[in-house]
């Protein structure tokens, strides 16, 4: 008679999981402690491991090749408790802002846009900057120039940037408009130069295994969506620059991409990847895109949202938890090839970064040589045991 093992869904550390239950049994106790990921649980009583539909049917496979039929039908009943959400203030559209201004200010604006122009800021760069001095010039358009102070400024960032629950980077953009702004008003008593930007979140970037990156491509089955992810994470391209590529820019019988004014307007060249190059040129053969690489609708860029999208549907059909982003692919680009033996300093041109302290950040994630540093009290208790002449195992257990 084959023994039951039962799954059941279960709501620990904050997160789904999946615990195992069965009889106590030593053999089957042995046998489950041999699937990958599987931790014990003192509150519940029970092992257990992360949920996913792809975990699930892994386990289930591992358990009946054991010889044990499995009951996962509570299974079916697992419903995932809601998170909660972080209510932001939605702004008024910068058009109703523009429209609200006096001539003044909307003359003041068209200054401040020239003369970022003319210092020769990326385009994105001025849209950004340019926003949050409309946000500013709305905010004291009931105010004379000749009036502005420094507390003008105070309270803008009290009751505009803080209320509307802004990132630490967004903060720290609209810090650097404000200094532009202030240094091109040149009144005495309105000036930002003095104020420091919040300090960058220094989160550790989520990287994926070489595995779920296959199975996420793989299970994409339209091809454009397909290409981009496959780009996207063979190429470390951030999504501007795979967007902006154009048919120019693809060289396959040299196996190289020219990225052409990436960030900070540097030119760099990527190697291409020879098992997407049959993809590359079943996806041109059938779209026959004619100005960008990658189309939208009447041959415009495509839409960086839209990847967002397919991509956040790619990782549920591949049973991938972690928030998944098209920058964590380029991540993962990095972190794998630093695994693999690739040069630090290699990494760092094929990336386009222009600092190697930004690179270092995958020093922290990558696993291949950090998780082979000895335990400090596993060398302890090796030298303890070769010191010891009656040769006794030690177990810190006690039994």
């Amino acid at each position: 008679m084959k023994l039951i093992i039962t799954l059941k869904p279960l709501w620990h550390h904050n997160k789904q999981q999946i615990a195992i239950g069965f009889g106590y049994h030593d053999t089957i106790r042995k046998y489950i402690k041999q699937f990958e990921g599987v931790l014990w649980s003192n509150t519940h009583k029970t092992f257990y491991v992360n949920y996913s539909q792809q975990t699930l049917h892994k386990l289930f496979r591992f358990l009946q090749h054991g010889g044990y039929f499995v009951d996962y039908s509570s299974m079916s009943y697992l419903k995932k408790t809601p998170e909660k959400k972080t209510i932001k203030i939605k702004p008024p559209h910068k058009v109703i802002l523009y429209r609200e201004l006096p001539k003044s200010h909307k003359d003041l604006l068209k200054d401040y846009v020239n003369n970022l122009k003319g210092k020769r800021l990326s385009e994105s760069t001025i849209t950004i900057y340019s926003y949050f001095i409309l946000r500013f010039l709305n905010y004291v358009k009931d105010v004379n120039k000749n009036q502005w102070e420094t507390r003008h400024i105070d309270l803008f960032m009290e009751n505009v940037i803080a209320k509307e629950a802004y990132s630490i980077s967004t903060h720290r953009q609209s810090i650097s408009a404000l200094k532009y702004f202030t240094n091109l008003c040149k009144l005495p008593l309105f000036d930002a130069s003095d104020y420091e930007r919040p300090k960058k979140s220094k989160h550790l970037p989520i990287v994926l295994s070489n595995e779920a990156i296959i199975d996420l491509i793989r299970v994409t089955k339209n091809l454009k969506h397909r290409v981009i992810i496959a780009l996207l994470y063979s190429c470390g391209f951030r999504i501007g620059e795979l967007l902006q590529l154009k048919l120019p820019d693809i060289d396959i019988a040299r196996s190289q991409i020219r990225v052409l004014k990436g960030k900070g307007r540097k030119d760099r060249v990527v190697s291409m990847s020879e098992v997407i190059k049959p993809l590359l040129i079943n996806y041109i053969n059938t779209y026959q895109p004619t100005n960008y690489l990658i189309e939208g609708r009447d041959g415009n860029a495509y839409s960086a949202v839209s990847v967002r999208y397919f991509l956040k549907q790619s990782c549920k059909l591949a049973g991938i938890n972690q928030k998944v982003t098209p920058h964590t692919l380029r991540h993962c680009y990095a972190t794998h090839m630093l695994e693999n033996g690739v040069d630090l300093r290699y990494i760092q041109e094929l990336l386009g970064h222009a600092k190697p302290e930004t690179t270092m950040v995958y020093t922290h994630v990558a696993k291949k040589d950090i998780m082979q540093i000895p335990n400090p009290l596993d060398v302890a208790i090796k030298g303890y045991m070769e010191s010891d002449k009656s040769n006794k195992k030690v177990l810190l257990s006690g039994k």
